[in-house]
């Protein structure tokens, strides 16, 4: 392991990341040696992104063809399969997230994002110094509810899928423990039973959902392992990154105070507010590519096989592309797109959902609930936010609010 890498790996999920990162940009766009490397430059991960020459996994590698049952790893689907297996079963998918489609899903958002206000709006009239929690009771039921309805997936547990979503999430990171490991393999184990159930009920009863048109889209070619993997990705994926930007576009709106009365008295401004929470805040803060062939990059020779982690967090504020990037404004002239769902052809298939989602939830919060606020801090659990434990995935396990 390189000693680039290592303040990387000290980091925990209570960490802020972001002065590491800057120190890793002064190195250079990309830095390294041998077949290890990192970037923090906005450019460089753009372009290794949409580079053929680099894949997401070794050359020749297919991928796996069956369950991994240990608890080691989580497959997932189409985002770990190189072209044209990648192309095969992404296209399966496409239909169902397309920009055109989130007409026909905003109601049932805006329903969701309703009722789960009133909810709060009604335990702060009853309990108006007792904190929420926004993750738990607002960021997590809002995508799993939206999720499962538009995959047709019936009584879905949301306490226990946005368990799941924290475990596959942590596990991103790397697998640290026996411990860990056993989670992983709960996860996937009850992730596998419940569409061993449900696309077999699909084939036989088709409805209007995900399932379904995924089933009848299916060609012959597509095995049942593939299935269930796609089924698997898009319920994860559907839900695991919106959690994390609702969190911490809350969190950034909270901390600049002027820019959530703005808000609050523009809700107009809520997709700008999205892509600026994405830009200086994203859920997944890091990707890695590797090099099928040698490839030069910023005037670096990387040799084949060389892992390139790419800072997407840190690409998000590059100051040869964004001004003031570390300064969270709601009103930012567009600049750039920001790399917060990746770029090319691993390009986040449910960013118009996740957008979306955030958009309502952004709008309605602010208009709704203007005095929402951190409670002063006591050291008390109920009272202190926490982070999650991962270095793929930065957002809030716990984010402690009061309403009024």
């Amino acid at each position: 392991m390189t000693e680039v890498f290592e303040p990387l790996w000290s980091l925990s999920g209570q960490d802020d990341p972001y002065p590491i990162y800057e120190r890793l940009r002064a190195g250079g766009p990309i830095v390294g040696a041998g077949v290890e490397w990192v970037t923090t430059d906005y450019a460089v991960c753009n372009a290794i992104l949409r580079d053929r020459r680099f894949g997401v996994r070794a050359a020749g590698d297919p991928g796996p063809s069956s369950e991994d049952t240990s608890g080691n790893s989580f497959d997932l689907g189409f985002l770990e399969r190189e072209p044209p297996d990648h192309t095969r079963l992404r296209r399966l998918a496409a239909p169902a997230f397309r920009p055109k489609m989130m007409t026909g899903y905003a109601e049932r958002i805006a329903e969701f994002t309703r009722d789960l206000i009133t909810g709060i709006e009604r335990r702060a009239v009853t309990e108006p110094d007792r904190p929420f929690d926004l993750i738990a009771d607002f960021a997590a039921p809002l995508p799993i509810g939206v999720i499962t309805t538009l995959m047709g997936i019936p009584d879905a547990d949301v306490d226990r899928l946005s368990r799941h979503g924290t475990v596959v999430g942590s596990a991103l990171s790397g697998i640290d423990g026996p411990a860990e490991a056993a989670a992983l393999a709960a996860a996937n184990a009850e992730l596998r039973e419940l569409f061993s159930e449900l696309i077999p009920l699909r084939k036989a009863h088709p409805g209007d959902d995900v399932i379904s048109y995924l089933v009848a889209a299916s060609p012959d070619g597509i095995t049942p392992y593939e299935l269930l993997t796609t089924a698997r990705l898009l319920l994860i994926a559907g839900f695991e990154t919106t959690v994390n930007l609702i969190g911490n576009g809350i969190g950034a709106l909270l901390d600049h105070p002027a820019q959530w009365e703005l808000l609050g008295a523009e809700p107009e401004r809520a997709a700008a507010a999205v892509e600026e929470v994405l830009r200086y805040a994203p859920p997944v803060q890091n990707t890695s590519r590797i090099a099928h062939e040698p490839v030069t990059v910023a005037g670096v020779d990387l040799p084949a096989d060389s892992w390139v982690m790419l800072i997407l967090a840190a690409g998000n504020r590059d100051p040869g592309v964004f001004d003031d990037p570390a300064v969270f404004d709601i009103t930012r002239p567009r600049q750039a797109e920001n790399l917060a769902f990746s770029s090319g052809i691993h390009y986040c298939l449910g960013a118009p959902l996740a957008r979306l989602e955030a958009q309502v939830a952004f709008a309605e919060l602010a208009t709704r609930l203007p005095k929402l606020r951190r409670p002063v801090p006591t050291g008390l659990p109920e009272d202190t936010p926490s982070w999650r434990s991962s270095r793929v995935i930065r957002g809030y396990a716990k984010f402690p609010l009061l309403a009024s």
